[in-house]
């Protein structure tokens, strides 16, 4: 049983019309009130495909804002709609939606104020269909995070995450990179304001109409990572500030 929250579900979209109807409807809505789609600029027709699947909150993008730029915009409305519980889900169906049940309860009965569904935790990402070389780049990066940043997490690399209204209201996500790193940004803040994170494991799905970096973008992404670790590890050190960990 969950106590009462308006549990809004976000889904950051881009090029999701194939994948958008399958993790719409598996979503919970005996305890979800509110799903906001926000479509940054997409080539194929995902707007069209949420119209017709009835989603009340849909957003356009008039130019590409990348995969942070987009999940500003779904933050910022959720924040607007008065939400207790926010729940990112990607809407390509790498993340199993009923998993929000669990996650909503862990954050609603007040055990922790964010929630992670870690691929890692349980032994499926390979045989989810994970590449190798992304499976033993988030093992290294998560054990250099964990040193640097002092925490025990199974991954810092899940796009699944939910947070209370008062963990996205205490950090400055809105000064963040547009891009991929957005995700750890969050994160680091969310350390560094103070929260504790809970994981739960979610099975892992790669598979052709998934989103997914290239190499290149991947590589770009963890030199991003070590940045940002370097950086939560020097301003609680006190030898330099940064504007990333600044509040609003």
């Amino acid at each position: 049983m969950i106590n009462k929250k308006i549990i809004t579900v976000v889904l950051p979209a881009y090029n999701a019309e194939s994948t958008l109807e399958q993790t719409y409807k598996e979503i919970p809505f005996d305890i979800v009130d509110n799903v906001i789609l926000v479509d940054d600029l997409s080539s194929d027709k995902t707007i069209e495909r949420a119209k017709e699947l009835g989603i009340k909150y849909i957003i356009e993008h008039l130019e590409n804002k990348g995969y942070g730029g987009n999940q500003k915009t779904c933050y910022n409305k959720a924040l607007e709609l008065e939400s207790d519980i926010i729940v990112m889900l990607h809407p390509d169906y790498q993340y199993d939606p009923k998993l929000i049940h669990s996650m909503c309860y862990i954050i609603a009965n007040g055990i922790y104020e964010v929630v992670l569904g870690s691929r890692i935790l349980g032994r499926g990402a390979l045989k989810g269909g994970m590449p190798l070389y992304k499976y033993f780049a988030n093992r290294l990066l998560t054990m250099i995070q964990n040193i640097l940043m002092g925490q025990k997490l199974s991954e810092y690399h899940t796009g699944y995450r939910a947070f209370t209204r008062n963990v996205i209201e205490m950090i400055n996500y809105n000064s963040n990179s547009d891009d991929f790193i957005f995700d750890n940004q969050v994160l680091a803040q969310i350390f560094y304001s103070g929260f504790e994170i809970a994981e739960i494991t979610c099975p892992t799905k790669y598979f052709k109409d998934a989103s997914s970096i290239n190499f290149r973008r991947s590589i770009k992404y963890g030199f991003g990572v070590l940045m940002v670790s370097i950086m939560f590890f020097l301003q609680k050190s006190g030898l330099f500030k940064f504007k990333l960990f600044k509040k609003d």
